[in-house]
């Protein structure tokens, strides 16, 4: 097995994982609120692991090809993060008060939190895109043991980067959950959601005309 196959691996895996998106934000949300942080951390990096896999050994060209697939992980898409970034700009506006008591409600809610991680994995064509289309073209031209070795250098980095998310929110929970940083984080989350919904529906609305 190569090592340098792997590292290749690890630096592309990082460069698709690591640029702010829906998982990103809800594993920092889950950081800072200490609120089953490394759970989310867990399921995001396995099911990360699942399709870099499946786009690796052969799915690839399977997603990419079926348009009608990738059409409504699309439309599921822009529904959850408009979703999402309503939700992130109602906390923003909220009172510390009513902040406090939405923190403690959510402290029991490990299935919602679970459900949350699923969604913001499974109903992100981007993470698509990055993990099964465009990781598995490039791990796909490698043979064998290289092969194998590339899989396993994009998934460490999705491991480790989560993780790292996670501890490090959790970390700075105390400074990061204070009224102004955490109105501030809220509102920045609620923006990049409704960007990312409308880059989608602007992509969808011009395949369909197309």
């Amino acid at each position: 097995m190569s090592i340098w196959v792997l590292l290749q691996g690890f630096g592309l895996g990082a460069s698709m994982i690591i640029p702010i998106g829906a998982q990103n934000a809800f594993v920092l949300n889950q950081g800072i609120k200490r609120n089953h942080h490394l759970t989310t951390a867990t399921i995001c990096s396995l099911l990360d692991t699942l399709f870099i896999s499946l786009g690796i050994f052969g799915g690839g060209a399977l997603l990419s090809s079926n348009k009608t697939l990738l059409t409504c992980v699309t439309i599921g898409g822009i529904l959850f993060l408009t979703f999402y970034g309503a939700l992130s700009l109602s906390s923003a506006l909220r009172s510390a008060s009513a902040e406090e008591a939405s923190t403690q409600v959510l402290a029991r809610g490990r299935r919602a939190v679970i459900l949350g991680a699923l969604a913001v994995t499974v109903l992100n064509p981007h993470m698509y895109l990055d993990t099964v289309v465009i990781l598995g073209s490039i791990g796909g031209q490698f043979e064998g043991h290289d092969r194998i070795a590339f899989a396993l250098g994009t998934i460490m980095a999705s491991f480790v980067w989560f993780y790292t998310l996670s501890i490090g929110a959790a970390k700075l929970g105390p400074t990061l959950s204070q009224p102004k940083v955490k109105r501030g984080i809220d509102l920045a989350v609620a923006g990049m959601m409704f960007f990312i919904a409308f880059h989608l529906s602007q992509e969808l609305w011009t395949k369909t005309l197309g």
